[in-house]
């Protein structure tokens, strides 16, 4: 292997572990707001107790996630240094404005809701968590401006003098329609994530017996937020691969494994094929489905591999621009299937306790719904390999293919050394993670006694520091 394999394995390895923490941050920071809010809202005691022991699980993830990021960053630096030459001048924008605004905002607020349970006002104790989640979902938008416009680069212009891409307009790169579908795809699959990761850790007190009118509650909230946000992914997704289609349309032609172009295409559901040849010997179909899901239409036309190859070598010179098929095709299935036993589960529970029924006594229910915490995950982490992978031979597409990209000081040696190093340090960051988790699930929420007083809510502007 050559210092670019080397360099991809290593930041596809600490990307993929820093996005497992990225949606539960984020839809869990807005589920622990809806808890307190309700808290504040009617003094129920139950809701104070959601409150502080899903907010001790996202405070877990929030520092696990902040602590595998910091890496990220350092990567474009070490071992991609062609490529932030290239255009950090554009890339970096919109990543110094998510440290600047975003993560300061969550940061700040995060800290005052720890320490501000005695020392702040009800009121303004509750909005420092709506602050920290508006901050930590807008930490989110700023991160994945910046990759949209590696999928769609927008607002920018070529320097020949400097050889460089610099920004010419930042609201372009902020409202790239890539952006602008991407994000909600993201927040709705972070939601999902949450809603899961509630519903699984209820489930496992429920069948002990513990707290059960406090994650009953939990349950019957998580349930209806995931099913809600499944419909969103599943939305927002449609809106996603049309975008594609159009921006990118090798990515969405090696997700489907389509050679040839082709009107009224069916959605694959199942294709055994011969890449070097360009053809499938096994594909098993849904009639229509891929015109529908790429233009809308049933008649659509979709370009397929060979013809975009064709095209691309005029356009770009010769080369093959072809993503990984096998992998751009199982990894949008994967995340799809994934993703659809999620809503399926969630959907189950609420039929279960439709009409205000009660859990069912066999558990069952309960074994599916802790196991089914990985399956948001796993789609999560599909998605993006799809994303990532499906956009090769380049880093910038149409700009910069990831071969350039790749920083020209650094050797094998050094790459292999920090691979290992750091697929080390992750894994055993990893068994931190899973015990804090544990151990705080275990120990349970805390009594009524035990959470400590709360102020009345104020009933005047009149605020107590």
């Amino acid at each position: 292997m050559n210092v670019l394999d080397l360099s991809r394995w290593q930041f596809g390895i600490t990307t993929v572990y820093h996005f497992l923490f990225v949606p539960l941050t984020l839809g869990l920071s807005i589920i622990v707001a809806g808890f307190q809010t309700a808290w504040y809202r009617t003094r129920n005691p139950v809701h104070l107790r959601q409150t502080k022991f899903w907010g001790r699980l996202f405070l877990i993830n929030f520092a696990m996630g902040v602590v595998t990021g910091i890496v990220q960053e350092f990567q474009f630096g070490m071992n991609w240094s062609e490529y932030s030459r290239f255009v950090g001048d554009i890339f970096g924008a919109p990543l110094a404005m998510e440290g600047l605004i975003a993560f300061f905002l969550e940061s700040t607020f995060i800290g005052l809701w720890i320490f501000g349970w005695d020392k702040l006002s009800p009121r303004l104790h509750l909005a420092t968590i709506w602050l920290a989640a508006i901050g930590t979902n807008l930490s989110a938008y700023f991160i994945l401006a910046a990759n949209s416009w590696m999928q769609h680069p927008v607002g920018y212009r070529l320097n020949p003098a400097t050889g460089r891409a610099e920004l010419t307009d930042i609201w372009a790169v902020l409202t790239n329609s890539t952006t602008l579908v991407t994000f909600p795809h993201v927040l709705f699959g972070a939601f999902v994530t949450a809603g899961g990761f509630v519903i699984g850790v209820s489930a496992w007190n429920l069948m002990r017996r513990k707290d059960v009118e406090l994650f009953r509650t939990a349950t019957r909230v998580a349930l209806a937020v995931t099913v809600a946000a499944s419909i969103g992914v599943a939305l927002s997704g449609h809106a996603q691969a049309q975008i594609m289609t159009r921006q990118q349309p090798m990515k969405m032609a090696a997700a489907e494994a389509l050679w040839e172009d082709e009107t009224s295409a069916g959605f694959s559901l199942f294709a055994v094929g011969d890449v070097e040849r360009g053809r499938n010997h096994v594909n098993l179909q849904i009639p229509y489905g891929l015109s529908i899901l790429a233009t809308g239409t049933p008649g659509g036309r979709v370009e397929g591999v060979n013809d975009i190859q064709a095209r691309y070598q005029a356009l770009y010179g010769p080369g093959d621009y072809r993503p990984v098929v096998g992998l751009a095709y199982w990894s949008f299935r994967l995340m799809i299937g994934f993703g659809v036993l999620s809503a399926l589960l969630a959907l189950a529970g609420l039929w279960l306790t439709r009409r205000g029924r009660r859990l069912p006594g066999n558990p069952w229910f309960y074994r599916l719904a802790m196991l089914g915490i990985g399956l948001p995950f796993l789609a999560n982490s599909l998605g993006w390999i799809f994303t990532e992978m499906g956009r090769q031979p380049w880093t910038v597409f149409g700009i910069m293919r990831t071969a350039a990209a790749v920083s020209p000081g650094v050797d094998v040696a050094e790459v292999a050394i920090t691979l290992v190093g750091f697929t080390l340090v992750y894994g055993l960051l990893a068994l931190i993670e899973v015990r804090l988790l544990l151990k705080a699930i275990r120990s349970g929420p805390e009594t009524e006694e035990a959470s400590g007083k709360t102020p009345d809510p104020d009933p005047a502007p009149a605020l107590s520091y």
